[in-house]
């Protein structure tokens, strides 16, 4: 009796040591780096741009798979960061502007940086992941959410202090912050904000290396207005710079609501918008150069078989396409954003995708490979097939959404792209509609919307388009 005692007394300890450890969360499988760039188009050499220098994307892109024909769900910033990061689409945020916070809607909504702090990583950002203004709000919080962090921190570099220097091609605009602006600085690399997003980020990785991390690392480049050191400017000299060639009767048969401004190009010359241009590729390999560094450390750290890195833009950025220039029009370039996923081990690295997928296929992605359950359903579907399988069947279209106007006369126009067609309608409709077949029209220029031979495709994607549109009302 005695010693079934003992041994009774030892099973007790030994459940009593096992259950505060069954009690603990798994943790997700792996650490998160998440890159956001903002105003980042496809203009990378890894994407089949011959002028842009982007050395670390391109290396990134070696390591990863890289999704060819990403769209963001608003072609702006707020909106396209907070249904990331809720998971769920603009129509059910309610953000569609640069003021209105999600939580505003959805007050209990648990966001992708909260899912990983629910189950015990160290969680924080560094430099611009949700919404702030730039450059008015770089060195502040913004329209950051406070709940989905440990910690966080506000850079601010030597580019806040030269903004009474930049040459701005649109003076008469009531900030730089939508302005064609860009200085040439001569400082070092180390002292603008971008390059103390990196250090910071670096700092948060070192910090936290023993434990499950989602770090946020936001560059603000190749936002405007485009302050750099000079030497990213030497890069590209003005005659390598090209505008893009844009059919005379561009806008013929095309809804004028589709443009943003009547004046092609704002009104200015040639040389001034190849100046612009040849500036967002400066930016662009800066904002390379921080990334760098801290995909240097990871090595160093040897956490690159630890951490996936999702390499992302928030919206597409039009550089003379159209004759528009920056952003939320539904065109392919405003819509369109570059997106590179690493998973360490996975068979799918160093490939390409050319399914269509969109941005909110990111939370689900994420925490499907981190074996973690999000807490409501989310609109998006995990990417994991394509990860695993570039060539993957997959049928998902796209859909992206833009607002026009404001109060009582704003409108929604949406737009739905499949592996061959993109179709939009402004209004429901009742403001223009717009077909272009990808096959023989990748520039977007020939608008089928109306032609007969045609009607029965616009019927089938009016029908997915208000579906998906409808679901998230």
């Amino acid at each position: 009796m005695k010693q079934q005692s003992t041994l009774i007394a030892a099973l007790i300890l030994l459940l009593a040591g096992v259950a505060p450890a069954l009690a603990q969360p798994a943790g997700p499988k792996y650490n998160v780096l998440f890159v956001a760039v903002d105003d980042l188009n496809n203009a990378l050499g890894c994407f089949g741009n011959s002028v842009v220098q982007s050395p670390n994307v391109d290396r990134l892109a070696t390591r990863g798979v890289r999704f060819d024909h990403h769209y963001c769900q608003f072609p702006l910033c707020s909106p396209s960061r907070s249904s990331l990061f809720t998971g769920l689409r603009p129509d059910t945020t309610k953000v569609y502007d640069l003021q209105k916070h999600f939580r505003s809607t959805l007050p209990d909504v648990v966001t992708l940086p909260q899912l990983f702090r629910k189950n015990g990583a160290f969680v924080a950002r560094s430099g611009k992941i949700y919404h702030y203004g730039v450059p008015g709000q770089i060195g502040t919080s913004g329209l950051d959410d406070p709940p989905s962090w440990d910690q966080f921190v506000n850079p601010r570099g030597r580019d806040k202090d030269e903004e009474d220097k930049v040459t701005n091609l649109n003076p008469k605009n009531k900030g730089l912050g939508a302005s064609m602006a860009w200085f040439e600085s001569l400082g070092a690399d180390d002292e603008y904000t971008d390059a103390k997003v990196a250090v910071e980020t670096i700092k948060l990785i070192e910090a936290h290396k023993d434990k499950p991390f989602f770090i946020g690392c936001g560059f603000y480049r190749p936002h405007v207005p485009w302050i750099v050191p000079k030497k990213y400017f030497d890069l590209y000299p003005i005659e390598k710079i090209n505008l893009p060639v844009v059919p005379a009767n561009d806008r013929a048969g095309v809804p004028v609501t589709a443009f943003r401004g009547n004046a092609p190009n704002y009104g200015r010359t040639d040389l001034e918008c190849r100046n612009a241009i040849r500036a967002y590729y400066a930016a662009t390999s800066y904002m390379d150069a921080q990334l760098g560094k801290v995909l240097d450390a990871l090595d160093r750290l040897n956490l690159s078989d630890k951490t996936i890195i999702v390499f992302w833009g928030d919206n597409g950025y039009q550089l003379g396409e159209h004759g528009m220039w920056q952003k939320q029009c539904l065109f392919e370039e405003s819509a369109r954003v570059p997106l590179i996923i690493a998973v360490p081990g996975a068979r799918g690295n160093g490939r390409t995708c050319s399914r269509i997928t969109e941005t909110l296929d990111l939370y689900p992605t994420i925490a499907d490979i981190c074996r973690l359950a999000p807490p409501h359903k989310l609109a998006g579907a995990s990417l994991r097939p394509l990860l695993d399988d570039p060539a993957a069947p997959w049928d998902r279209p796209a859909l992206t959404q833009t607002q026009r106007g404001g109060g009582p006369k704003a409108f929604m126009g949406y737009t739905i792209r499949t592996e061959r067609w993109r179709y939009t309608e402004w209004d429901g409709g009742k403001q223009g509609a717009e077909l272009y077949d990808h096959e023989k029209d990748a520039g977007e220029y020939t608008n089928l919307a109306r032609d007969p031979q045609h009607q029965t495709t616009v019927a089938e994607l009016q029908a997915k388009l208000r579906a998906i549109a409808g679901s998230a009302q």
